[in-house]
């Protein structure tokens, strides 16, 4: 467990919080089931979209596209 690993695991328990425990603290009313549905859904939503891009951005699927000309000149430029 490297320290990439701490924003993954703190998103996870903030938002596994907003999604499975919390819903059981909405009062009860006429509205209970659709807030409960919202607040899960809502948090899913926000823990995907979050993990997706934190995940391509750590392990892209595809690297930038240099041509070899652009290559020599930043070693050249780099050394």
């Amino acid at each position: 467990m490297g320290p990439t690993a701490v924003p993954v695991i703190v998103n996870t328990l903030v938002w596994f919080v907003a999604g499975a425990i919390l819903p059981w603290f909405v009062p009860k009313g006429e509205n209970r089931g659709i807030v409960q549905t919202m607040m899960v859904l809502t948090s899913v939503c926000c823990y995907v979209f979050w993990l997706g891009p934190y995940m391509m951005q750590y392990h892209p699927i595809i690297g930038p596209q240099l041509d070899p000309t652009a290559v020599h000149v930043m070693n050249e430029e780099w050394k």
